[in-house]
């Protein structure tokens, strides 16, 4: 089935559906960390204390994000939208480039592909909210 983004309508619920999967793989990402650290730790790493405060770090971050953004597709705030999905744009470039830095293409791709769409998404939406503000 293909959906036309020809209307704002179904431009923002692409966006919303695009910033929701994202939010929600950046907190299950985290939770992964906290609940089996070895999943997300490069290979021949030895999880430790350490790695189980870089997860708490992470899920602090990531978890109220996913609430935020779920928040705002519930209560259908353009704004809030636009906003809380430019930020996890920006989280997943920066965390393809952790990967980039861990020499590990699979942790690179998979952010920079979600960042691409959420980006590409955020235009669509922003350029019709300017194109009808006008």
């Amino acid at each position: 089935m293909l959906i036309s983004l020809s209307s704002r309508v179904a431009r923002k619920r692409m966006v919303s559906l695009v910033t929701a999967v994202n939010v929600l793989v950046a907190a299950g990402f985290s939770i992964a960390g906290l609940v089996s650290p070895k999943s997300i730790l490069p290979a021949g790493s030895v999880p430790g204390e350490a790695s189980f405060i870089f997860a708490m770090y992470a899920a602090a971050r990531s978890i109220p994000l996913a609430v935020f953004t779920l928040l705002a597709v519930y209560k259908n705030s353009l704004s809030g939208l636009l906003t809380l999905g430019t930020v996890a744009g920006f989280i997943q470039l920066l965390d393809g480039g952790v990967g980039l830095v861990q020499h590990d293409l699979g942790k690179s791709i998979g952010p920079f592909a979600i960042a691409a769409l959420q980006f590409s998404t955020m235009y669509l939406l922003n350029s019709s909210a300017r194109n009808r503000a006008q």
